[in-house]
């Protein structure tokens, strides 16, 4: 049986390019495996979280927002940047309570993922709410989004069939779908 090859890659150099509040961008060249040398551009993003919010019925609280990037309005999970140092769940809780005014009983995490690990190095921490009680949105200055219920099962074929386009919305979906069988 062959050994398997070691395949980090080594820095052998860095240039940034760019380092605003959200995100710093680098290029990095590269030893790679086999001797050779390449590039790598690296987009280093603050981590995030997401929320899947169940209420009494089983609806998801989704929030449907402009995503500039993309030029049209996409349906997504209550989300949002972590600020330095907070802990995950702090940052989970004040997304959902800023974005739909709700406050969770129960209050349970997904995991993680990693939304495009070839050059993004933002980690999101997934999470799921039930048993809210509602209060007021206090959207972000410059944050504008409208809050809807969609029923899980429905969510759930959204995600299937591609009309939820949104990593995290699909990845907290189909994990709460198979891991707490709902």
């Amino acid at each position: 049986m062959e050994a398997m090859m070691d395949l980090t890659e080594k820095t052998l150099s860095r240039e940034e390019k760019y380092s605003g509040p959200l995100f710093s961008v680098h290029t990095d060249q590269v030893l790679l495996p086999n001797g050779q040398t390449s590039y790598r551009e690296v987009v280093e993003h603050v981590d995030g979280v997401a929320v899947l919010a169940l209420d009494e019925r089983n609806n998801v609280l989704a929030v449907r927002q402009y995503r500039y990037v993309f030029g049209r309005t996409l349906l997504e999970l209550p989300a949002g940047k972590l600020d330095p140092g907070e802990d995950p769940v702090t940052g989970a809780l004040r997304e959902l309570k800023e974005e739909t005014g709700a406050v969770p009983d129960t209050f349970l995490p997904l995991g993680r993922i990693l939304p495009a690990p070839g050059c993004y190095s933002e980690v999101l921490h997934l999470f799921l709410a039930r048993n809210l009680h509602m209060g007021e949105q206090h959207l972000d200055p410059g944050e504008f989004l409208h809050v809807e219920r969609i029923p899980f099962d429905e969510m759930v074929h959204r995600c299937l069939d591609g009309e939820i386009e949104d990593a995290k919305t699909v990845a907290a979906v189909l994990k709460a779908k198979v891991q707490l069988n709902l």
